[in-house]
């Protein structure tokens, strides 16, 4: 993973001239009086369950997610584990000490959409990854997502992705909401 990262990132600054930067990988971590929760993408493997895994995608290619070497999962992993979180540049953010909002980012994760992962199939603007599911279920449980500020000195490809798409998910229900309503004159 890290080379492919690496390789991405020195092909990316290429292309948009600029120097490399590093890049970050965003998961969640969700205290609830419950108990504890991770949330992130990663790679599919078997048995989901003990993982709480509560969606899969395609890698790279629809047609590949046919082979559990292309999907990535989304966890809901009660007591779980980031495995590189040692690794984390500045490391945890806290971004609210709300336990409604907690509970809400901890509805919300089933839902996280799952277009193919590195594409833009939804039309945001950049590819989809594991900082767009948690760009998207911190925007989407109603966090300033502005407010979140990403480490120094480097870059989070999919995170306004994330954003973009929630934003957009928001939007339409609210439209939707007023669409149903009846006025009687």
């Amino acid at each position: 993973m890290r080379l492919n990262g690496k390789a991405f990132e020195a092909v990316a600054a290429l292309v948009e001239g600029r120097d490399r930067s590093d890049l970050y990988h965003s998961a969640l971590e969700v205290r609830v009086p419950e108990g504890r929760f991770v949330i992130e993408q990663a790679p599919a493997w078997t048995g989901g369950a003990e993982r709480g895994v509560v969606a899969e995608g395609a890698v790279g290619a629809r047609a590949a997610g046919r082979f559990k070497l292309f999907r990535y999962e989304i966890r809901l992993w009660r007591e779980g584990v980031i495995p590189d979180l040692a690794e984390a540049v500045a490391g945890p953010q806290r971004v609210s000490d709300d336990p409604a909002r907690a509970r809400r980012v901890l509805e919300l994760a089933p839902e996280v959409p799952t277009p193919v992962w590195g594409r833009d199939e939804l039309d945001a603007g950049e590819m989809w990854n594991s900082n767009s599911v948690v760009s998207w279920l911190l925007a989407r449980s109603g966090l300033d997502i502005e407010a979140i500020e990403l480490p120094v000195g480097g870059r989070a490809p999919g995170w306004q992705a994330g954003i973009v798409v929630a934003r957009r998910q928001l939007e339409h229900d609210r439209l939707g909401r007023a669409d149903h309503r009846v006025s009687v004159s």
